[in-house]
């Protein structure tokens, strides 16, 4: 029978792949973009930055507990706080990428717009996994387990889907923008492998 520690192992792989998502979030290269544009690039990032650090914490939370001497309780708190942090920091970038207005392009409203729709989607799918998560039975590995991999499926799904707005919203002049800025750089570092 398989345990839970292989259904969580696929669960951390699924969310890596969300991961990417935020560290859509910093573009490259580097080219004069207007003073408006700058500005607003550098409030985007310096909210995404905390946000997308939450999410790293996240993950890495979720592939510590794959470790095969966790039970399924410890699995169940640790995804379950996971996915709720997920949810509320992409609701935070939403919010700041709504607070932060249209940036200052063409078809910068509706850009901006559908990026932060998206990003309330994504935090809601989020919040749906922690409900779901919540729901599983602890007390019976399999039926555990079988959970798991409906969440894991889930989960695939959602970071497949998910970042065309906020790549719609990146491109050009903006994403020019955003590379600039020191704090979308240091978003899009990536993780130093950790000890364990």
């Amino acid at each position: 029978m398989e345990g839970t520690n292989p259904v969580n192992k696929k669960l951390a792989a699924a969310l890596s792949g969300g991961a990417v998502l935020v560290l859509a979030l910093s573009g490259c290269g580097g080219d004069d973009s207007s003073e408006k544009l700058n500005s607003w690039a550098k409030e985007v990032c310096d909210a995404v930055q905390p946000q997308a650090k939450k999410i790293e914490a996240a993950n890495a939370a979720i592939q510590e507990e794959t470790s095969d001497n966790s039970t399924p309780e410890e699995v169940q708190k640790t995804d379950a706080q996971a996915f709720q942090d997920m949810s509320d920091a992409y609701k935070a970038i939403g919010a700041a990428v709504t607070k932060a207005g249209a940036p200052d392009v063409e078809n910068g409203e509706k850009k901006q717009q559908d990026a932060a729709k998206e990003l309330n989607t994504i935090s809601s799918s989020y919040a749906s996994l922690k409900a779901q998560v919540d729901k599983l039975d602890t007390k019976d590995q399999a039926k555990f387990a079988d959970g798991l991999k409906d969440i894991a499926t889930e989960l695939d799904k959602l970071s497949r889907s998910g970042s065309n707005a906020l790549k719609t919203l990146e491109e050009g002049d903006v994403g020019k923008a955003m590379a600039k800025q020191q704090s979308c750089k240091s978003a899009s570092a990536p993780a130093s492998a950790t000890t364990g």
